[in-house]
């Protein structure tokens, strides 16, 4: 028994004695650390040349650790990790605008030995105001011509009328308030169930100011029940400035502006119940709306409206197409205003985006074809690396 004791024990000191101790790695040298460009800040660049024991056989390099302080004589902290052959790395974690820091890279050796390098710093990040990166002034330069192609419309619209596609929906707001006129018979006006905030109820408030002004001056009862408290009250100045701009503020009355309910169907059944006894002659839905248009639009048509309609919600739009007679589709809402109005600004800036967006159809199809026939035709090829690379 004894015997296999001491032949383990000699064993074990002979590979003790006989190993020799591992040396700690090289640390990194030239560490350079400098403040990101093109970035919104935060973030520090770090470049280094390798350590020399990357290659060594016995305990080579196996990574790097990125440590930071705030200062040179308080302790550093691991923010980030560098992978064998690694040399650079972007520092950004726990890293603020406007405060210095301090680096070093830690190199790791397999027997998890280390070895620091010299301190780097301070560095002190910053965001910048202009990003340089050839996908960015691209971009900025595609945005300066759609403005461009505006401003000049603006100027254009302001010498001349300039043509517009009709569409049918904004022409017939002027019919539908004729009608009512004719018929002896009310308008309602409902600014769907979205909050002020919103791009298709801030489209609404402007054709409610046209439809008001309209009303005021054919002396035809306008009736806008509203959903959101916010928007009531902004219906109502938009209401009331229509009439005073039309000369007839003794005309309006506040009781036919009024909030019904913030709750979606105690709304629809509140607005449903006003239709069929009012029996409007036309009916206009601007703005946001949910599971509640499809009922809207059924209880107006029993009710014998003609009806108008308008929503940049997409699954809605389906609805009121087949239920009215008058869709706005999309972003003909939001030009309605400036079909209404013609005041050069708008037209200009309707008529700018459209060209903007011909511009932009011919690049992409201009890009789809440089990139099937680059191999062939020289010039596709140039314009691919123009508009496409980085």
């Amino acid at each position: 028994m004894r015997k296999p004791l001491l032949l383990g024990a000699l064993v074990f000191l002979f590979l003790f004695i006989s190993t020799p101790a591992q040396t700690p790695p090289a640390p990194v040298s030239d560490l350079e650390a400098i403040d990101a460009p093109d970035d919104a800040g935060n973030q520090v660049d770090l470049n280094w040349k390798p350590s020399p024991d990357e290659t060594r056989a016995a305990n080579p390099v196996i990574g790097y650790q990125i440590l930071t302080a705030p200062a040179v004589d308080s302790p550093f902290v691991p923010i980030g990790t560098a992978s064998f052959g690694a040399t650079s790395a972007t520092a950004k974690d726990g890293l603020k605008n406007g405060r210095p820091y301090y680096f070093k890279i830690r190199a790791y050796a397999l027997d998890s030995s280390f070895a620091e390098s010299e301190v780097a710093g301070p560095v002190v990040p910053q965001g910048s105001w202009w990003n340089t990166k050839p996908a960015y002034i691209r971009i900025f330069i595609w945005m300066a011509l759609v403005v461009a192609f505006i401003l000049y419309n603006i100027f254009l619209a302001g010498k001349k009328e300039l043509y517009i596609r009709p569409i049918g929906g904004i022409n017939a707001i002027d019919e539908g308030i004729g009608r009512a006129t004719e018929m002896g018979r009310p308008i309602l006006y409902i600014c769907g169930l979205g909050d002020a905030a919103q791009a298709a109820t801030m489209a609404a408030f402007s054709v409610l100011g046209r439809v008001a002004q309209k009303t005021a001056q054919y002396q035809t009862k306008l009736i806008v029940p509203c959903y959101d408290p916010i928007v009531f009250s902004i219906c109502q100045d938009v209401v009331k400035g229509a009439y005073l701009n039309a000369g007839r503020p003794e005309a309006y009355n506040e009781k036919d502006v009024f909030f019904v309910a913030q709750d979606q169907f105690p709304y629809v059944a509140a607005v449903n119940g006003i239709m069929l006894r009012e029996k409007p002659a036309t009916n206009f839905y601007l703005g946001q709306f949910y599971a509640e248009s499809l009922m809207l639009a059924e209880t107006g048509f029993e009710a014998g409206s003609i009806q108008i309609a308008g929503t940049d919600q997409l699954i809605q739009m389906s609805f009121f197409i087949v239920a009215c007679d008058f869709t706005l589709i999309g972003e003909e809402l939001f030009a309605a205003s400036a079909y209404l109005s013609k005041e050069p600004e708008q037209v200009g800036s309707i008529k700018g985006q459209d060209w903007g967006k011909v511009i932009f159809a011919g690049l992409s199809v201009l890009g789809v074809v440089s990139v099937l026939l680059e191999n062939k035709i020289h010039f596709f090829g140039f314009f691919k690396k123009l508009m496409i690379n980085e």
